[in-house]
C-alpha cells in the first residue's frame, strides 16, 4: 500500500485500529485515513516545511471554498506571511494520471482564490506554475515556488 514516491523519506506516525491505518498529520493536528492520495499530501506537507522551510502555520489542509455555488476542498492551500493564498497544490492518487483534468481542477481553486502559483501531484510527478490573473498568463515552473 505504502509506495516509494519521488520525495526524500520521512519518518511518519501511522497507527493501525481494526484493521484500519491511519497517519499524523502535522498540520491539522490529528490522524486521518491513510489513503494512496493522503501518502502524497502527508509527503508534499513534509517537503514543504522540511526542505522548502515554509512554516507549517501557513498551510492549510482540505480548506472550503464555493465554486460556481458548489463547496469545494483544495488539498493544500499556503499563505504567504501577510495571509495571502501563496500556492494551492492538488493531490492525487501515484496511480492517477497528471493530465489536463487535474490540472483544470487546480486551476479552478486558484483562480477562485487567487493563488499566485497552482501545483499538481502524485507523488511521481509535480508540477507547478506561476499565474498573472490581470494578464490571464500562465507560466510553468520547473522548480518549487520560492516561498520568502
Amino acid at each position: 500500500m505504502l509506495r516509494k514516491l519521488n520525495f526524500p523519506d520521512y519518518q511518519f506516525k501511522i497507527q493501525c485500529i481494526e484493521n484500519k491505518f491511519r497517519i499524523f498529520d502535522q498540520v491539522r493536528k490529528k490522524f486521518v485515513r491513510l489513503t494512496d492520495e493522503e501518502w502524497v499530501r502527508q509527503h508534499m506537507i513534509q517537503f514543504m516545511i522540511r526542505e522548502q522551510k515554509i512554516p507549517a502555520s501557513l498551510i492549510k489542509v482540505e480548506s472550503g471554498l464555493k465554486y460556481e455555488k458548489l463547496k469545494k476542498r483544495t488539498d493544500i492551500m499556503v499563505y504567504d506571511r501577510k495571509g495571502n493564498p501563496f500556492l494551492i497544490i492538488e493531490c492525487k492518487s501515484p496511480l492517477v494520471k497528471m493530465d489536463d483534468h487535474v490540472l483544470f481542477q487546480a486551476g479552478v481553486y486558484g483562480k477562485s482564490l487567487q493563488a499566485v502559483y497552482i501545483g499538481i501531484t502524485n507523488g511521481l510527478q509535480h508540477f507547478f506554475w506561476e499565474v498573472d490573473y490581470q494578464q490571464g498568463e500562465t507560466n510553468i515552473l520547473n522548480h518549487f515556488p520560492e516561498f520568502n
